[in-house]
């Protein structure tokens, strides 16, 4: 007990006196040999920067690889992200999710195209004016396209602090985030500002990783990290608990006419605003209430299959899903509200959410990863 509270007391009176200065040669020299090749890192322009950073927002790097290429392809300035009709924009973003970020993308790129001549402006107050861009974003395309020595501080970064520093803090309060973004603010190097900056959230995303046991042996910050020294590397960050997701039922009616599927298009406020699903009820419909439920909507139903179960978590809410198979005699005319479209055309015309793919599978429909 009496070595604990010791041990605690020594590290309250580093914490204090850390000097940081002494980080920063280490962290650069540790980035410039382990940096991960990177499409957005070749060719860091404005525009590339901010469109992987907000790509890179809730969704793993792998993954992200893909899209930026062909969304880049597809969409290579701020003009024609701009100028980009929404179903097409939200079919480039199809498989990534948060479909909010690239509505606020393209929202940002027309007050760029209308404010400052279609050219990123080279100052963080008015990146952060614009649409969907907060303060770590801002700090980004700063630091790494700009070169400013403005901080970045997303969650590899909280995590690398309060480890170094062994803070326990809770990192939900936003006063932690703004004196730490000052205390970064105080060391950054003037001429390497997009490297420090990219190199805190790589040691995050590769060696002081949140699941599981930091690879203390491959940091180097090893000697002096104060959450390594004391062996509490996996205390840190302190968070905070967040509040239970509420849950919702669905029965999801993928209803077949020939080649053709029943879809509808979304709401264009709240969830999923302005995407593409199969009709769906509120609650477990039996197949009964199933097959009244399609022909309610204008259809002649003459086969029903029962499909596997599925379920999707957002943010704030979690689906579980029944589905139905539901084949119908061929339809004239196509009920008010509704499309039919063969699988070619959902494909490449009618962005889908990720959270129906297990049903697009049964279909063989392909979501997200095909050639647009």
């Amino acid at each position: 007990m009496w070595t604990y509270a010791c041990c605690s007391f020594i590290i309250i009176a580093m914490i204090q006196d850390f000097d940081y200065q002494n980080c920063i040669g280490p962290l650069l020299d540790w980035f410039d040999t382990h940096a991960r090749v990177l499409p957005w890192r070749s060719d860091p322009s404005p525009y590339r920067v901010w469109i992987s950073e907000i790509m890179l927002q809730q969704t793993r790097v792998e993954a992200v690889k893909y899209y930026f290429d062909r969304f880049l392809e597809a969409l290579p300035d701020i003009a024609s992200l701009a100028a980009c009709p929404e179903d097409r924009l939200l079919k480039l973003w199809e498989g990534l999710g948060y479909y909010n970020r690239v509505r606020n993308l393209q929202a940002a790129a027309r007050q760029i195209m209308d404010e400052y001549g279609g050219e990123m402006p080279a100052d963080y107050e008015k990146l952060l004016r614009l649409k969907g861009i907060g303060r770590y974003t801002a700090g980004a395309v700063a630091s790494i396209a700009f070169g400013l020595p403005v901080p970045a501080v997303d969650g590899n970064v909280l995590r690398v602090m309060t480890r170094l520093t062994a803070d326990d803090t809770d990192v939900m309060q936003p006063a932690f985030r703004s004196r730490l973004e000052e205390t970064i603010s105080g060391i950054i190097p003037d001429k390497r500002a997009g490297s420090f900056n990219q190199a805190l959230m790589e040691l995050g995303a590769t060696v002081c990783v949140p699941n599981g046991l930091p690879k203390c042996n491959e940091c180097p910050w090893e000697s002096f990290c104060l959450a390594h020294l004391a062996g509490r590397e996996t205390e840190f960050p302190v968070k905070s608990a967040k509040k239970p997701r509420r849950s919702e039922e669905k029965t999801v009616l993928v209803i077949c006419d020939g080649a053709r599927t029943v879809l509808r298009k979304r709401p264009a406020k709240g969830l999923l605003a302005g995407l593409y699903e199969f009709p769906s009820e509120t609650g477990f419909l039996s197949p009964k209430e199933a097959l009244l439920r399609a022909e309610a909507l204008g259809f002649s139903p003459v086969y029903i299959q029962p499909l596997p179960d599925a379920g999707h978590i957002f943010t704030h809410v979690e689906w579980h899903m029944k589905g139905y198979l539901i084949k119908t005699a061929e339809t004239e005319s196509v009920p008010r509200g509704l499309i039919l479209a063969d699988k070619d055309e959902i494909e490449t015309d009618y962005p889908m959410p990720s959270a129906f793919s297990k049903y697009t599978r049964i279909l063989h429909i392909r979501l997200g990863k095909k050639e647009l």
